[in-house]
């Protein structure tokens, strides 16, 4: 994916200022920056919930239209949320199947009916779902209502959700927010297996250094919605803009 001079206003406040970069094929990249430097914003910009004022969004090399977001998760791009949400009062089984909408052939009277390709359908999303909650290691929760999860767990599901739509671009929004830290070891190792084994692409939003420098294969900064640093984890982190804006540092 290429962010093209991206900017995003919302009456006299400029979100974002003409951000450029690349989510490239195959890897881990993390947008990173103090709070309020227009990170979600970014992410809602890809995903097709805020539209720009100026520039443009390329996916697969190919210029994306203005499009509500059910449309570009059917393009490939699956999120997950800042705050959970999640179905409370339905199964985890129930909520990861809800993410396979988007692979779903509706066809009404085969539903009510239960018959012919739309069983087969089902069986065959069922099975995907399943192997999802295998890879999650969450199947002792399967038959559990999310809404009596813990937090770490109601995380879990909610990275399920997602990966049962099969995404090609796979958008987190600080998954790893308010978990222990066994917790966020377990998240973790899932991202890396999602971008290892199904080769997805992610992109994520995270505020806990220590997971974004040793889990990312590139990070963008952003600070004020400007893009101020664009590179591999090592140099950035020594990038002096960067320790600046972190510690809030005025320039001239």
């Amino acid at each position: 994916m290429e962010i093209e001079n991206v900017t995003l206003r919302f009456g006299g406040v400029t979100a974002l200022k003409d951000v450029s970069f690349d989510i490239l094929e195959g890897e881990i990249c993390a947008i990173i920056g103090p709070n309020g430097a227009g990170k979600s914003s970014m992410l809602n910009v890809i995903n097709g919930f805020y539209h720009p004022d100026e520039g443009q969004i390329r996916f697969r090399g190919e210029h994306r239209p203005t499009l509500p977001p059910y449309r570009i998760a059917h393009m490939g791009i699956a999120r997950t949320f800042q705050n959970i949400a999640l179905f409370r009062g339905m199964t985890t089984l129930d909520n990861v199947m809800t993410g396979r909408v988007t692979r779903m052939r509706p066809n009404l009277m085969k539903s009510m009916l239960w018959w012919g390709s739309a069983e087969r359908e089902e069986s065959e999303n069922r099975e995907f779902v399943e192997r999802i909650i295998d890879f999650l290691e969450i199947q002792s929760i399967r038959k559990t209502l999310v809404g009596r999860l813990p937090y770490g767990l109601q995380k879990r599901v909610e990275l399920g959700r997602a990966l049962a739509a099969e995404p090609s671009l796979l958008l987190l929004d600080e998954p790893m927010a308010g978990m222990n830290v066994e917790e966020k070891e377990d998240m973790s190792r899932f991202i890396l297996d999602v971008n290892d084994e199904f080769g997805t692409t992610i992109a994520l939003i995270e505020h806990d250094m220590g997971v974004v420098m040793d889990i990312s294969d590139r990070v963008v900064v952003m600070d004020y919605g400007r893009k101020i640093a664009d590179g591999p984890p090592d140099e950035v982190r020594n990038n002096q803009t960067v320790i600046d804006a972190y510690l809030g540092v005025q320039h001239d």
